[in-house]
């Protein structure tokens, strides 16, 4: 029997006017009774450390987790191209319209669109709250900030710094936090990692954590909960992201009744230093930043294995250029990444392992000279050298595509709380904002915009309904419950005694999503891939091997109970992608495209958010639809030719 309901709460009128009047309407806490309230935040990348900094300078009482020794180490600190925001300072024909229509098409008219002409308006006050607080943004000669193109648009609205913006972001973001922390207004924990999301009479009352040192497991009661806990990239196993990144809080909330909206929605990267070998745990990302002044091509004969330098020009197919003359390098990352797909299955790859194309810097060298190019790119240029032994001064960077950001995530409404009265979802952990492909330098809007601007507003409109309610002792049996549930499967997963570790299992579930829910899906191996996988969990479950005890350090017990979740989700992303009998931006069904072989949309069937309720383990999940309404930015066949 189905408990959700999906209501997205979008307001009406002018969209224009939809946020400020919005802001109006909703209900009011004062600032003494601010005091009276607790907000529970996991997660300390930009979209938690922004929303736990700001709620505690409200004046509501905050406790914070990250799994991190510190929350500087949370996964945003690894972006590194830059910010959108609808300055204009170019004055080249940007405004908050011109990047709300960029983000729509972006992706692939599969967004709401309130929701993103929401993002386009607060995307300009990030950029003064940054700089207030000390960002070092990149500046022009005279002292103003500078900007730079992205993939996805015909202006320059990127604010950077360097090629380490989230790095710059985050400890902006961190220093706010901390200043909260040292005033008393937010209990930081560390080393913290949530297992479980407590509901109460289908309300979220708290959430259940382990301590990754200890291994105390422990509940935390609130009035409300915010998840800003990441994507789930790593369900590839090899992607850009860190190693830890994980599903787990985002399912654990999933498997307590909230909707995971779009799970197939994920975003391959076309910027990334190609795998060495078969033995690799990560993937390094090349800002996308570098496609403003490297030109990508590959030779025209198929196995051409001249140094690039031997290769004449008329012997080069810089194939965006040739297929997306209006945007060429810049064309969006789904693009880029499955045209570098089709001429690598061509036998057309370069490096020894024939699996990447060819990042040229040599046109940029040549017009700006070394000096301007290293400023801008410099740390980029030293990082790719330290890991291939390549300067791409003198060699063209090798990259190929790769797992790097999830639209899909859980399902919230305009106030960006999911289905479940109390708990939110913020950044990349929820499906808002994106469609079905990001467009470069959106992430980290994304992430600050949820926090500092947009639920410190709407969360105020439900706890004003709260006012005199003390939270939900931690001492009820809903607590007790939930507790009790992760100690038995930390023994579970202990007394397995199998052959083989975690490690060993995520990267053969990598395996089998990357081969069919990566670029590209069908559905002869969706189906393959709905029986495999099930039956790779099989043999997980009783053969895996959990080294330790269930108290103090244990890594390997981390581990299996992320592995555990991605199994599940890896799933519910293959049986997703089998339902939406479509191609949109990141998702790519190889029997709906063009003669060109570009993403051929069904907007009259599948113009909707896919939100699906779990149902328990091994049944098939009901699956319930968000209809999406353009009124604004009419779909169109999505064409930057």
């Amino acid at each position: 029997m189905s408990t959700i309901t999906l209501d997205s709460k979008v307001p009406s009128g002018p969209i224009e006017e939809r946020w400020d009047n919005h802001r109006f309407t909703m209900k009011l806490v004062n600032p003494a009774n601010k005091r009276k309230f607790t907000v529970l935040v996991v997660g300390t990348g930009l979209a938690g450390a922004s929303a736990a900094a700001t709620l505690a300078e409200l004046g509501y009482q905050v406790k914070c987790f990250t799994f991190h020794d510190s929350p500087r180490r949370a996964h945003s600190i690894a972006a590194q191209g830059g910010i959108n925001a609808a300055k204009n300072y170019k004055n080249d024909g940007d405004s908050i319209y011109r990047l709300f229509y960029d983000t729509v098409k972006g992706g692939d008219f599969r967004a709401r669109e309130s929701n993103v002409y929401r993002l386009a308006q607060v995307s300009v006050n990030i950029i003064d709250q940054c700089v207030a607080q000390g960002v070092p943004f990149a500046r022009e000669y005279g002292g103003l900030l500078d900007n730079r193109s992205f993939g996805g648009a015909q202006v320059s609205r990127t604010f950077y710094a360097r090629g380490q913006t989230g790095q710059q972001l985050l400890l902006g973001a961190y220093q706010a936090l901390m200043q909260q922390v040292s005033l008393g207004r937010v209990e930081l924990h560390t080393k913290t990692e949530l297992l479980d999301v407590v509901t109460k009479d289908g309300v979220c009352v708290g959430i259940v954590t382990r301590d990754l040192v200890s291994g105390e497991v422990r509940s935390w009661s609130g009035h409300a909960t915010l998840l800003a806990t990441g994507g789930y990239g790593n369900a590839f196993y090899l992607s850009t992201n860190a190693m830890n990144c994980n599903v787990t809080a985002a399912w654990r909330a999933h498997k307590k009744g909230a909707a995971f909206a779009n799970p197939c929605y994920t975003q391959i990267h076309p910027t990334c230093i190609p795998a060495s070998d078969e033995f690799q745990s990560k993937l390094t990302l090349m800002s996308e930043s570098l496609r403003n002044d490297g030109r990508i091509w590959v030779p025209k004969k198929h196995d051409d294995n001249r140094a690039p330098d031997q290769i004449p020009e008329d012997e080069r197919d810089y194939y965006l250029e040739r297929r997306y003359p209006s945007f060429g390098n810049l064309a969006p990352r789904d693009i880029a990444s499955r045209a570098a797909k089709v001429v690598v299955d061509e036998g057309r790859g370069v490096g020894p392992l024939k699996n990447g194309v060819y990042l040229d810097f040599s046109d940029a060298i040549g017009r700006l000279g070394q000096n301007v190019v290293f400023e801008r790119y410099g740390n980029l240029f030293d990082m790719y050298e330290r890991i291939t032994d390549e300067d791409p001064m003198k060699v063209p960077m090798r990259i190929y595509p790769a797992s790097h950001y999830t639209m899909g995530g859980l399902w919230v409404d305009y106030n960006l709380m999911t289905n479940i009265p109390g708990l939110y979802a913020l950044g990349e952990a929820n499906f808002s904002d994106h469609g079905a492909n990001r467009l470069g330098a959106s992430a980290l809007m994304q992430g600050l915009a949820d926090g500092y601007f947009v639920v410190p507003y709407t969360i105020g409109d439900y706890l004003a309904g709260l006012l005199g309610q003390a939270p939900v002792s931690t001492d009820d049996p809903a607590f007790a419950q939930a507790e009790q549930g992760i100690r038995d499967e930390v023994k579970r997963w202990i007394s397995v005694g199998g052959t083989k570790s975690p490690e060993h299992y995520h990267r053969e579930l990598g395996k089998l999503v990357w081969e069919y829910c990566g670029m590209a899906r069908e559905r002869n191996g969706l189906e393959k891939a709905l029986t495999e996988i099930p039956a790779l969990r099989e043999e997980f479950e009783k053969n895996v091997r959990v080294l330790g005890d269930p108290d103090g350090v244990n890594q390997s017990l981390e581990k299996v109970g992320r592995v555990a979740d991605f199994f599940e989700l890896g799933e519910l992303m293959c049986r997703d992608a089998l339902m939406r009998e479509e191609s949109c931006g990141g998702h790519f069904r190889v029997e709906h495209q063009t003669e060109e072989g570009e993403a051929q949309r069904d907007d009259e069937n599948f113009s909707f958010v896919g939100a699906w309720e779990y149902t328990g383990k091994g049944n098939v999940p009901n699956l319930h639809r968000e209809p999406l309404v353009f009124e604004f930015v009419k779909p169109t066949v999505r064409s930057y030719k």
